[in-house]
């Protein structure tokens, strides 16, 4: 976990040390190197560029303490034994410099406790910093203060943890296994146990729990299996040991079924063997009446799946828990519990009930946190159910929902969200988000339940787009399309919103009110002309393509593309014909039209023949290096498809420019695309001039590139279709039937990229795989 954080903490470009204990034998720093080594073979990634373990410091506590008195901030994060951090703190502090934050990254210890074996210096400067694994990906860290933490302390990592390493703070008070670790445990235990009640399959109820119910895919016993069955087990065991008076202090034993599997060494995905394991090609599942594995074969009942197909939370709540089918038992079971238990525990653990809610979001993954879910299922309602089952004794606890639940705050604003903000147990009234400055930045924050945020003023607003601006003079414009796909009707959106932004704003960003970017052109919308052979009408849409992405090129304000999550193929050529694009770090950028017998032919292709050039020209040589190896890499990155991991792997393949900017957190992109509109205009923006003399590698190029894909076919690495396709693309990268070093112009590029586009769409091959992606979401390699 120590090498997982510091490997986020370079991703955000902050110089760090990663100690370790000193080696046995050989060089002292050899673990610490081999931590680092390893982040490169993890999956997923823990680096969003491999070279940047190159800029962690390894280091050992025997001879580099000193190294030390240059760190601002000190993060533990060694095993979860209270001697062994006490034993380390006496170690480090003496070489820690005045001012320096030491931070514990515990998933529930006692942050008073450990406080006390701080040495006396530093401890009003120790505080937790819960990171959730994986650090790079999981938007949750928890904050906790010690004894003596002060909050101007507290305000300074929250927004260092916000704005620089792109994190979502959540303010926990110092209890066992803090907020997210605390409800989402405990619905692991609930859930543990109303499988066993029902006598329900791990799979089945893997089936319940996910994506059915807005949870992640791995929903309950493939998550145990990830986290690992020891880890889950030793979580739960903390709670038993920590929490003696938890009403619930009952089922906090760990169950038999899993310090069984903990005993044998079924640890989960870490030793390949758990609730599930891999037999071949097959998944199998444990069974947990035989105790024997065998296929997984997971099915919701029909009924249940109808009653979760319900448009109304308070039907499909009413639904579960008037159905006699123990699948829908199951299900109503585990939210009355997991309501009832954080609207206990809310005031012990957490300030709002707007933290806990976005701590489960955050922190595992869940669509809506429970009181979110509660209050839209009907608050009063559903708190009328959850009493009836606690007087009944089918509630875990028999502890009653605490007054708060039915007093007048709530009461007034129906349920613990609203516009003015949401409950705290605490203070017994709402409370509004953080006035930390840091939050100015998001324009758009995760919204709970019944917020809403400013939407600005429309300029205009069709099916497809809306055009609008936040009473400044930068023009945004947003698509509404499903995946945020550019249909024709987008297209008119995008020129359209060029056009005002030239007459009357000082810029234009794209950006979208959710993820993906956009997963690029509606091939649907253009399959039916495919099929019938329109081709006339087909071109007439590329050539609208092309056109539309010029304007982003050319228009008289600087454009901007603000992007976040998948930006795939003519969403990606949007973003190469923009001035600037910013990028949230978990950007995936490609061009992908090769997977379906395609090329980029929104100018895309075009593009990245220029940037070829380009990249020639900006060579030390000053544009008389060997043009070939920056053709390759361009072609190589079109013809095989791929999509960049991060924005520095974007910007690595010639997605991005050295100019355009990366952003830790992505909910700031918006604020910071509109900042580098303005700052473009106001240095007197002109847009480019129109390439007019661009050398290309030609009939030589074209060739060369051929033999390379010859090899590869005949080696079978691609198909004979593969092949023709990636000739195509070659012949519009090289700039077609000339000789090498000939000068071309854009519109000989943008022409030929069109041919070429249209000679594809005309193959029956292309056709095949068209139908085939649209019909079953995945490629055809034919």
């Amino acid at each position: 976990m120590g090498a997982q954080i510091a490997a986020h903490l370079v991703n955000a470009g902050v110089p760090t040390v990663l100690f370790d204990l000193t080696a046995r034998e050989g060089d002292p720093r050899g673990v610490a190197r081999r931590a680092i080594e390893g982040l490169a073979k993890l999956e997923p990634a823990p680096l969003a560029a491999k070279d940047l373990g190159g800029a962690i410091v390894p280091a050992h506590y025997g001879e580099d303490l000193a190294l030390l008195g240059d760190c601002d901030l000190v993060v533990e994060a060694i095993a979860e034994r209270l001697d062994w951090k006490r034993d380390l703190y006496a170690k480090i502090g003496p070489h820690l410099k005045d001012g320096a934050v030491l931070a514990t990254n515990t998933s529930g210890l006692s942050i008073a406790a450990l406080a006390q074996s701080v040495p006396a210096a530093h401890r009003a400067r120790f505080c937790g910093v819960h990171f959730f694994n994986p650090p790079r990906y999981m938007h949750l860290v928890e904050l906790v203060a010690g004894p003596d933490t002060p909050a101007d302390l507290l305000d300074a990592l929250e927004t260092f943890l916000t704005t620089t390493l792109g994190k979502g703070v959540i303010r926990a008070k110092d209890t066992p296994n803090f907020v997210a670790n605390r409800i989402g445990v405990f619905s692991v235990i609930a859930a543990l146990h109303h499988t066993a009640r029902l006598g329900l399959s791990y799979e089945v109820v893997d089936a319940l729990t996910g994506p059915a119910i807005g949870r992640p895919k791995s929903a309950t016993f493939r998550t145990i299996d990830v986290v690992g069955l020891d880890t889950t087990a030793h979580v739960i065991g903390t709670m038993r040991d920590t929490l003696p008076d938890d009403p619930w202090h009952a089922h906090f034993d760990v169950p038999p079924v899993l310090a069984a599997l903990v005993a044998k060494g079924a640890l989960g995905a870490k030793a390949k063997t758990g609730f599930y394991r891999k037999a071949g090609r097959d998944i199998q599942v444990l069974d947990p009446a035989t105790g024997e594995y065998r296929t997984s074969a997971a099915e919701v009942d029909p009924a249940v799946a109808a009653i979760l197909a319900l448009p109304s939370p308070a039907e499909k709540l009413r639904g579960l828990r008037a159905s006699g089918h123990p699948q829908a038992d199951f299900l109503w079971s585990n939210f009355r519990d997991v309501f009832h238990y954080a609207a206990f525990q809310l005031g012990a653990i957490a300030d709002t009930a707007r933290d806990l809610d976005l701590a489960m979001r955050w922190g595992f993954g869940w669509a809506i946190g429970p009181f979110e879910t509660w209050q839209a299922a009907g608050w009063g309602d559903v708190a009328g159910w959850i009493a009836e089952d606690i007087a009944a004794g089918r509630a875990l606890a028999r502890a009653p929902l605490p007054a708060w639940v039915g007093g007048a705050a709530v009461v007034q604003a129906r349920g613990v969200h609203a516009a003015a903000g949401s409950y705290s147990a605490a203070a017994d009234r709402l409370v509004p988000r953080s006035t930390l400055p840091v939050y100015r930045r998001q324009r758009f924050p995760d919204a709970i339940a019944v917020e809403r945020f400013d939407r600005g003023t429309t300029i205009f607003e069709t099916d497809a787009v809306r055009a609008w601006h936040l009473e400044d003079e930068v023009a945004v414009v947003t698509f509404k399309t499903k995946q945020h796909t550019i249909s024709d009707e987008v297209l008119d959106g995008v020129e359209r919103a060029v056009e005002h932004a030239e007459r009357a704003m000082a810029g234009l960003v794209i950006w979208q009110t959710r993820e993906p970017f956009s997963f690029g052109a509606n091939l649907a919308s253009l399959a039916p002309a495919v099929q019938a052979g329109r081709y006339d009408e087909v071109e007439r849409v590329v050539a609208r393509f092309q056109r539309t992405s010029l304007s982003l090129r050319y228009a008289l304000v600087p454009t901007v593309a603000a992007v976040r999550g998948m930006a795939l193929g003519g969403s990606c050529e949007f973003i190469l014909h923009c001035d600037r694009t910013v990028a949230a770090l978990e950007s995936y950028i490609g061009l992908v039209e090769a997977g379906v017998g395609l090329l980029p032919g929104g100018g895309g292709t075009k593009e990245m023949a220029l940037r070829a050039a380009d990249a020639v020209k900006q060579g030390p040589t000053g544009g008389q290096a060997d043009q070939f190896p920056f053709v390759r890499a361009y072609f190589q990155t079109i013809a095989t498809a791929t999509v960049a991991k991060s924005a520095f792997e974007a910007r690595a393949l010639g997605f991005l420019r050295p100019a355009d900017v990366v952003v830790a957190h992505p909910h700031e992109i918006l604020h910071v695309a509109i900042g580098q509109a303005r700052a473009l205009a106001d240095a007197g923006y002109r847009p480019p001039l129109v390439p007019t003399a661009v050398p290309v590698a030609g009939r030589t190029g074209i060739a060369t590139l051929e033999m390379m894909l010859v090899n590869l076919r005949d080696g079978g690495f691609v198909t004979g279709y593969d092949f023709e396709v990636a000739l195509r693309i070659a012949r519009v990268i090289c700039g077609g039937d000339v000789d090498a070093g000939s000068l071309v112009d854009e519109r000989w590029l943008i022409d030929l990229e069109r041919a070429e586009f249209m000679a594809l769409v005309r193959d029956a091959r292309t056709q095949a795989r068209i139908a085939h992606t649209l019909a079953t979401g995945k490629p055809l390699r034919n």
